[in-house]
């Protein structure tokens, strides 16, 4: 508990600070006219965009998860989208392992298998953003050298996980051996046999990597995801009195959620808000009309599945208590039910 807290307690420090860097100096009232006075009638089109944004990140963990099972969209679109719903109200995207959590009970996915597929989403996430920055900066130069500084960290991050797992993927059994070694050499006896088992499923969440193909299909879709979201940033700015390119927009779509990696209160809140109002200030947007334009923004992107998850979370008969439920089954619960390959689990 004292663990959970403190973590916690980082992520809401985290968020104070940007939340204090963003709008120091501020006028709110400006703010609230800039609120009062947008066109809401857009957010429509933006809402409407970002679930067949939604749409397309179940196609593309169906194709993670064929190896293992093949699903049908129509059912795992409502795991999605409550995993979605985790990550929006409760922190350190706990709704990842929420979605591992409710796949397994409700298709038979042993959790670690599933985790490796939605670690691979979020590196090709990563990977995503990091292009949308590198193509808009020619167009959209942004003259901070603090944002280069992330920009520059996030390339090393998520390009030194692909390779991982490349590598991981490549050669399997060569990973596994030396799992094996590790294992049986370092750690007590009572942890040899769980890390077997969980290196082994987490290697068969990896077995879309494998082909040329299973890289083009994953990295094509998230570039349609992420456009897709960026459409939705163009749908939400017509609402607002400003008007920047699609290639700034590309830009703070980028910066923004390579800045919603850090820890945060649920929510993002902050590390959400503080870099896109910072990004549009650099181009000129008033800052009062980007404040207000980030937070409509913010909105539209939390409260729609939010609420949609919370219902499919009723309907399947889920309760609070199972993201607590999946955090402690994500930290080394073991079901030896959901491993069984009759259950959908693939073996090496």
């Amino acid at each position: 508990m004292k663990s959970k807290n403190l973590r916690l307690l980082i992520g809401v420090l985290i968020s104070a600070v940007f939340i204090w860097l963003a709008l120091r100096g501020l006028h709110l009232p400006d703010v609230w006219t800039s609120l009062r006075t947008a066109n809401y009638g857009w957010l429509i089109p933006s809402i409407a965009v970002y679930f067949l944004a939604v749409w397309a990140r179940t196609w593309r963990w169906d194709y993670l998860l064929r190896p293992m099972k093949r699903i049908p969209l129509r059912r795992l679109f409502p795991i999605v989208v409550i995993g979605y719903m985790g990550n929006n109200v409760y922190p350190f995207r706990a709704g990842e392992l929420l979605r591992a959590f409710v796949l397994r009970r409700e298709e038979g996915v042993s959790m670690s298998s599933s985790l490796a597929t939605i670690v691979v989403e979020r590196v090709f996430d990563g990977l995503v953003m990091l292009l949308f920055v590198f193509i808009a900066l020619p167009f959209a130069p942004l003259p901070s050298e603090g944002i280069r500084l992330v920009v520059v960290a996030g390339s090393a991050v998520f390009l030194g996980a692909l390779l991982v797992f490349f590598v991981v993927a490549a050669v399997p059994q060569r990973f596994m051996q030396l799992t094996e070694w590790f294992a049986d050499r370092l750690l007590p006896e009572k942890f040899r046999s769980p890390i077997k088992e969980f290196a082994a499923r987490f290697i068969s969440g990896l077995t879309a990597l494998r082909s040329g193909r299973g890289l083009v299909m994953i990295f094509m879709t998230s570039v349609v995801i992420w456009l897709l979201e960026t459409v939705k940033y163009w749908f939400v700015m017509h609402a607002f009195d400003f008007s920047v390119s699609f290639f700034a927009l590309m830009l703070m779509n980028g910066i923004v959620n390579l800045a919603t990696t850090l820890p945060s209160a649920p929510g993002y809140i902050g590390t959400f808000d503080g870099p896109g109002i910072a990004v549009l200030s650099l181009y000129g947007v008033d800052p009062a009309v980007a404040t207000a334009y980030t937070l409509t923004l913010h909105a539209a992107l939390w409260l729609p599945v939010t609420l949609l998850g919370i219902y499919y979370m009723i309907r399947a008969e889920l309760n609070w208590s199972d993201i607590g439920r999946a955090v402690e089954a994500g930290q080394g619960e073991d079901d030896q039910k959901a491993a069984d390959p009759a259950e959908g689990e693939v073996s090496l």
